[in-house]
């Protein structure tokens, strides 16, 4: 019997093949309709929140090299993007901002400028497109010579804890003055959240929220972010050792501990960041609470798709909706991404 004839029979025989199954999966992801009706998880533009960087001027937006397609903005462009954004559906924004060398301090004075930089940006934003929610990052890297999240301690090579928080809690009122909706403390000190939510209640900001980062890892994924911001410049260093007070990548349990205390001290949202790498975190967390939890797809995250991407080795636009989701099926409510715009443009032509 020639070969031909014999891989005929054996077909023949494999297709009247038939097993007793009384569940078949597979039947509920036959047509386009069906898996519709099977969807479990949905992303939205109006579950993102696109992080933005802002410098001082009135000239032309500054491209972030380790950062394809993200660049710094001055208050006017900024403006302009944010009723871009509005109008593809994104609701809110994270301000972060990259300032002039001459401005920095060991000690971040800056920080509490009533005119510094974030302040000004919060007011004309806030002016122009009131609308959109305005989120500010509360932290003293920005101000600072050594790049560090607060007042740092040459001898003890750490944070002076109790003293950054004094400080970021006057951040947090000047924020709310200039009409910032969420103050987002990003330092990972011990009690920042409750000293940060009785200032601003003491001050007549009972409106103003505490978005948290409540669990933030000592991730290797913020090199392009230090980058942005110039705090890696500012070190000498595009690997700040912060490991004292970030989270080690391998806590899962000190990670639930630091959420639980800051829902305790009053945080309005939960945050974990990275995002791609503690999916887990994320799905523990919303296991643990009822409070609206967020999820900082960092930038490094960003970045090595990108550069994956340009290599041709992936299908950039198919790996952004997919890494996004994943975080979304994780638990996350709202997502902090640099590809908001980019995957709201993409909603808008479908």
């Amino acid at each position: 019997m020639s070969e031909p004839i014999v891989m005929l029979l054996r077909m023949t025989a494999t297709l009247d093949f038939r097993l007793d199954l009384t569940r078949r999966p597979r039947r509920m992801r036959r047509t386009a309709a069906l898996r519709a009706l099977g969807n479990e998880t949905d992303l939205h533009p109006h579950n993102l929140i696109q992080p933005i960087f802002v410098i001082d001027g009135e000239g032309v937006a500054e491209p972030i090299e380790s950062m394809p397609g993200i660049s710094r903005l001055t208050i006017p462009l900024l403006i302009e993007e944010c009723r871009e954004l509005l109008s593809l559906g994104i609701p809110a924004v994270a301000l972060f901002p990259k300032l002039d060398d001459s401005l920095k301090s060991d000690d971040g004075r800056e920080a509490l400028n009533p005119g510094t930089l974030i302040l000004r940006a919060i007011r004309a934003l806030k002016a122009a497109v009131p609308e959109m929610a305005i989120i500010t990052d509360l932290a003293l890297d920005p101000y600072t010579v050594h790049g560090h999240d607060g007042l740092f301690d040459v001898q003890a090579g750490d944070l002076i804890n109790d003293a950054t928080v004094e400080i970021l809690a006057e951040m947090a009122v000047l924020a709310a003055e200039a009409g910032v909706d969420f103050v987002a403390p990003s330092d990972m000190m011990d009690g920042r959240v409750g000293a940060i939510r009785i200032a601003l209640d003491e001050n007549g900001f009972e409106k103003t929220s505490v978005m948290a980062y409540s669990a933030k890892f000592a991730s290797a994924f913020y090199g392009p972010f230090r980058d942005a911001v110039g705090s890696a410049s500012s070190a000498g260093t595009h690997h700040l050792d912060k490991r004292t007070y970030q989270l080690n990548p391998g806590n899962r349990r000190e990670a639930l501990i630091e959420v639980a205390l800051d829902e305790e001290e009053g945080a309005d949202v939960l945050m974990v960041k990275p995002a791609g790498p503690y999916l887990d975190i994320i799905r523990e967390v919303r296991e643990e609470t009822e409070l609206p939890l967020a999820a900082y797809q960092v930038s490094g995250e960003y970045a090595q798709l990108h550069a994956a991407a340009e290599r041709g080795w992936l299908d950039l636009e198919r790996c952004r909706d997919e890494s996004l989701l994943a975080i979304r099926r994780a638990g996350a409510d709202m997502i902090l991404t640099y590809f908001a715009k980019a995957y709201a443009e993409r909603v808008a032509k479908a």
